[in-house]
């Protein structure tokens, strides 16, 4: 993926004009291009926000308290919930198909060339700041865009467009990054196999985002020269009592995509041959494909699932979740066939850990929160890594299908003590402050290292606390922050972990500002990204650990992750 494009060939200008109207109950633009030298014709359809299509006649937003279960939400104005409506019906499989068929029809009956492109804004609504282009050219050909705002503080964002080939004759993508309420210069480079380069113009002037986020975010450069790794940061998890949303942020803190979820929050992203896959509520998965459309939308059944999903050996996915039917929450590992959709429990804690559980308190919500799974690594042959977060405990659980047992874990032994489970911890090697309220722990393989051996790291949020275990003194083993905020540091870790010796040692680590709660750690090449969600802010370090750039949002409640991929092979080549 590529940002900064430097083209000086032939350019063509398309001017758009455009009418509104509905369908599927969805705001969509409809574009009628009038071009005369170029002959260029483009068409834009999509969701817009409701309230732009209010704002000119005079109405108020009224708020009524309002529950939807699988939002989550307990006061939706009636604009947000008519937004929401559109979500979700962006989110079913018979409306996208329609959609697809459409498009299809649309393709075929016109002839979409480099100077005639089938352009449509958002078409199947799951990025409010993306057009969908489709045409053919004589020669094959690679295909990159660069979209262009006269905004203060915001840069071109330039990309290389995914294509099955590097050149081929038929191109059909996503341009991500629009800004909103200004108008966008797209500018198109095609370029041939022998080098040569034509260079198209369109504009388009986006409207408003779905939700009040702003689009860029304060940004602070650190001490480091390191470059920034490629990608977008991926923020899953506004957790707004409004609507909910998961954002991609450039290397410069702007805003470049605006993907709508029905409610809670997404977790993680997965890749496959078939799309990516998000959560977009407590009970569903979505699988999408590079152009946006909603391909299959998976449903959890009887349980809510929270924190983390893998993909296993077969393809298949992994979910930490709590069984809706059960008193006891955040303690099971549930299975959902990719195919057939099909949805098994593969794990209830209480099987491996039934003895401790009896022994646990409920939350002050009336729940027993007893292990708090937030973490969910598949290692292969049927060999999972979970993090709890009530205990301050990693877990290796092994032949998770058949008969499923702990290998072993790595905690407190003065929290272990007497439990009848202490047989199965690690032991520490060196001197250190272990892992409090731990996130995001990866299981990470290296070459250099003997078989058994491998890292583990994560976000060590250095917090004491257990509301399930209320007289255990975390303090007495160097955990002396007991709140969301006001600690003084959290940390980056990374374990190396011995099997065959049945130890772990603290590797690396360094501080970052301190967050109690949720929060991530993803290393990304040779750099490392922490989110310290609670401060709301998240920053990219470099190989020493220096700062190489933070970026701090105005939060509700907190951040919950942040990943940043490269998103190559999916929307960019």
């Amino acid at each position: 993926m590529r940002y900064k494009i430097v083209v000086e060939k032939e350019k063509e200008e398309i001017t758009i004009q455009f009418r509104k109207k509905k369908r599927h109950r969805k705001i969509i633009i409809a574009i009628c291009v009038i071009v005369a030298a170029a002959g260029i014709t483009a068409a834009a359809a999509g969701y817009r926000q409701y309230k732009e299509s209010k704002a000119d006649d005079g109405s108020k937003d009224s708020t009524t308290a309002t529950v939807d279960m699988d939002v989550g939400k307990t006061i939706l104005s009636s604009d947000q919930k008519e937004i929401l409506e559109d979500i979700k019906a962006t989110y079913n499989e018979e409306n996208q198909s329609e959609i697809e068929q459409e498009i299809e029809e649309e393709k075929e009956s016109g002839d979409y060339t480099e100077d005639n492109m089938l352009i449509k804004y958002n078409l199947y609504g799951t990025n409010t700041q993306s057009l969908y282009v489709y045409f053919t050219t004589d020669e094959a050909a690679s295909v990159s865009y660069t979209v262009h705002a006269e905004e203060d503080g915001i840069d071109d964002f330039s990309a290389d467009a995914y294509q099955g080939e590097e050149y081929q004759t038929e191109h059909e993508f996503q341009v991500l990054g629009l800004i909103p309420d200004t108008e966008n210069t797209i500018t198109f480079t095609i370029k041939t196999k022998d080098g040569k380069t034509t260079e198209k113009e369109t504009t388009y002037t986006m409207g408003s985002l779905l939700g009040n986020e702003d689009t860029t975010v304060d940004a602070t450069e650190g001490t480091s020269s390191q470059q920034l790794a490629d990608g977008l940061y991926v923020m899953m998890g506004n957790d707004s009592e409004n609507l909910d949303f998961m954002y991609y942020y450039d290397n410069n803190g702007v805003l470049r995509g605006e993907v709508p979820i029905i409610g809670y929050r997404s977790h993680r992203l997965l890749f496959d041959d078939d799309g990516m896959y998000y959560s977009i509520s407590q009970t569903k998965i979505a699988r999408v494909n590079r152009l946006g459309q909603v391909t299959k939308v998976y449903d959890t059944g009887e349980y809510n699932l929270h924190h983390d999903y893998v993909f296993d050996d077969d393809g298949n996915i992994l979910i930490l979740a709590s069984d809706t039917n059960s008193s006891s929450v955040e303690d099971m590992i549930i299975l959902i066939n990719k195919e057939s959709g099909k949805v098994t429990k593969v794990l209830d804690l209480a099987d491996l850990l039934g003895d401790y559980k009896k022994t646990c308190e409920d939350a002050s919500d009336g729940d027993l929160d007893w292990m708090h799974i937030n973490t969910l690594q598949w290692l292969g042959d049927g060999q999972i890594i979970i993090s709890s977060r009530e205990t301050s405990t990693i877990m290796k659980i092994d032949d998770l299908y058949d008969d499923p047992s702990i290998e072993y874990m790595i905690g407190s032994e003065e929290f272990w003590d007497g439990t009848g489970y202490e047989s199965l911890l690690l032991t520490q090697n060196g001197d250190f402050t272990l892992q409090g309220g731990q996130h995001s722990v990866t299981y990470v393989e290296d070459d250099s290292l003997e078989d058994g051996q491998y890292y583990l790291y994560m976000f060590n949020n250095n917090i004491g606390f257990s509301e399930s275990q209320p007289d255990f003194s975390w303090s007495s083993i160097g955990l002396t922050n007991d709140a969301g905020k006001g600690g003084d540091n959290s940390y980056y870790y990374r374990y190396l972990v011995d099997e065959n010796k049945g130890t772990f040692q603290l590797e690396d680590s360094f501080a970052v500002p301190y967050s109690g709660y949720v929060s991530s750690a993803q290393d990304i090449g040779d750099n490392t990204v922490m989110d310290s969600g609670i401060a709301g802010v998240f920053g990219e370090y470099d190989s020493s650990h220096k700062l190489i750039k933070s970026f701090s949002l105005d939060i509700e409640k907190f951040i919950y992750r942040v990943y940043k991929y490269d998103f190559e092979g999916f929307y960019f080549s």
